[in-house]
């Protein structure tokens, strides 16, 4: 594996540390910003592993679909994505809830954390066997 990949895989298990840090301090807004912050590094690191270009943005859905193209596969259903997505804007500004439609909790930030370490699980297979061969 890359040093620049281990780098991104480091950030995005200190993100995913942080989301259940903060779930037990019951911060749910900025766990459920680091579970999103997580995803997308773990994400990230698959592109710098290939050797292709950095994805500049911050949707889900955007990375997930141009993995495929290098035929790598994240188990991450369409509501999981939805759910993902909708909370990088929202978190980064003062608009009271991260989450447009409701106040997150705590059952809503383990679901992120859940997505987040399913995510980590996909791109640690990935590495191993890009690595294998």
């Amino acid at each position: 594996m890359k040093n620049e990949t281990k780098l991104w895989i480091e950030y995005a298990d200190e993100n995913l540390l942080s989301a259940k840090i903060l779930l037990d301090s019951h911060l749910y807004n900025p766990s459920l910003q680091n579970s999103q912050q997580a995803i997308e590094k773990f994400l990230k690191a698959c592109f710098i592993e290939k050797n292709t270009k950095l994805q500049k943005t911050h949707t889900i859905t955007i990375l997930v679909e141009k993995l495929k193209v290098y035929n790598i596969y994240i188990s991450i259903n369409e509501d999981d994505i939805d759910l993902i997505d909708s909370i990088y804007l929202t978190s980064k500004y003062p608009f009271g809830s991260v989450l447009p439609d409701f106040e997150p909790d705590e059952t809503i930030c383990k679901q992120c954390i859940d997505i987040a370490n399913s995510v980590k699980k996909d791109v640690e297979y990935f590495l191993k066997v890009s690595n294998s061969k």
